[in-house]
């Protein structure tokens, strides 16, 4: 059993860089990933932006060290190459020296290369290659992630939408905290796809100037791609290594308000729940927050749920706030790894990132997000929020040691 849980490692690719240090140089600048497509054939491409990953499917392959293309959907390779670098970060020589997992999320799946064989095989029946259709299902890039790093303890994948990933990361905290596992690979992975595109649209939900989260002329979000995963270590694992650790989890919480299938409930009942829920887990006084990440997608229902649900928390006390989603679109099932790994950059370098294109305040909230880098900032503790269509609402709680 294990009181605590420690990240010691952290792996991200997004639209503002392929690494932690290219991401980490993107933020510092407040350079957005967000334009036009260039790898994904839309009909959209020239109208809605996206937050694309800036790298081909065969770069991406000679990134992960990888040959065979057919193999693997982008997906996949996102996920390969993020919870690699994060192993790496970790220090980690031999996987299997501990009891090691995976738990990884998405949204899509293999989709980005399933819809290619239904778009030729709906116009006929013997036509499209059915090996497309091979790695369609959500734990095809789990499984390819797990035998790329060699892990064969416990390999699972969580699917809830736009929290996906933080509830990876939540159940890899639970099995460590329960002594199942010494240490979980975390975090999430997702592609841009035509289908979700093309969903999203449908919804009237994507801002075709790009994503302004939280401002009064917001008018939806910005679909974005990319992978984060974090290693958490059980105190026993650390103490034993000697490692360095970026960070604890300190919290977490998990509800679902079941309002509708994909608005959030207008009050933020759910969100409120899950933030408050990760405050009580971790102890700290609602004033020992110093940095909220919050979900903030841009969309007219999403971004006053959440801020309607920080105010009845924090009241009058609201910690510095910002979306980083400006930067990165949102990664669906990737947002609540990429996000994580920002919180843990946040605390280590201790800044706040800034809320990219805010102009003007809501006039239902009471608070402006932080529109500036904020540089040698106390970031001592961090909340990062992922909620998903649903209502399934996810916190957690990062915190310096």
């Amino acid at each position: 059993m294990s009181d605590k849980v420690y990240i010691t490692g952290i792996g991200i690719i997004s639209s503002i860089g392929e690494n932690t240090d290219v991401v980490l140089n993107s933020l510092n600048l407040t350079a957005t990933g967000i334009g036009f497509t260039n790898y994904l054939n839309t009909i959209h491409r020239n109208e809605l932006p996206v937050a694309e990953v800036k790298v081909s499917n065969n770069e991406l392959l000679e990134i992960a060290g990888l040959a065979d293309k057919q193999a693997y959907t982008r997906t996949a390779l996102l996920g390969m190459i993020a919870a690699k670098e994060a192993v790496i970060n970790s220090g980690i020589k031999d996987i299997s020296e501990m009891q090691t997992g995976l738990v990884s999320a998405t949204s899509v799946g293999g989709m980005d290369k399933s819809e290619h064989f239904f778009s030729k095989f709906i116009k006929d029946n013997k036509a499209g290659k059915l090996n497309d259709m091979i790695t369609h299902d959500c734990g095809d890039s789990t499984e390819k992630i797990a035998d790329h790093l060699g892990i064969k303890d416990y390999i699972t994948t969580i699917s809830t939408a736009c929290s996906s990933s933080a509830n990876s990361i939540m159940l890899g905290a639970r099995l460590i905290k329960n002594g199942i596992l010494d240490r979980v690979l975390a975090g999430g992975t997702d592609s841009l796809t035509l289908f979700t595109i093309n969903g999203f649209n449908t919804l009237m939900i994507l801002d075709k100037n790009g994503c302004k989260p939280f401002d009064k002329n917001r008018n939806g979000l910005t679909l974005g791609e990319g992978a984060g995963f974090l290693v958490l270590e059980s105190e026993r694992a650390v103490n034993s290594a000697n490692k360095e650790i970026l960070c604890e989890l300190k919290g977490y919480g998990n509800a679902c308000d079941a309002y509708h299938q994909t608005a959030s409930s207008p009050e933020g009942y759910g969100a409120y729940l899950a933030m408050k829920k990760a405050i009580d887990m971790s102890r700290l006084s609602i004033e020992k927050i110093d940095y909220i990440n919050a979900h903030g997608t841009g969309t007219l229902n999403n971004d006053l749920s959440e801020g309607k649900a920080i105010e009845k928390l924090f009241g009058s006390k609201i910690p510095k706030l910002s979306s980083t989603k400006g930067f990165t679109g949102h990664t669906l099932g990737a947002a609540g790894g990429i996000e994580a790994v920002l919180s843990v950059l946040s605390i280590k370098y201790q800044i706040i990132f800034p809320n990219l294109n805010f102009s003007q305040r809501m006039k239902e909230l009471n608070f402006n997000p932080v529109i500036n880098l904020i540089e040698n900032a106390k970031v001592n503790n961090v909340l990062s929020n992922s909620f998903g269509f649903g209502g399934n609402n996810t916190t957690l709680i990062f915190s310096k040691v």
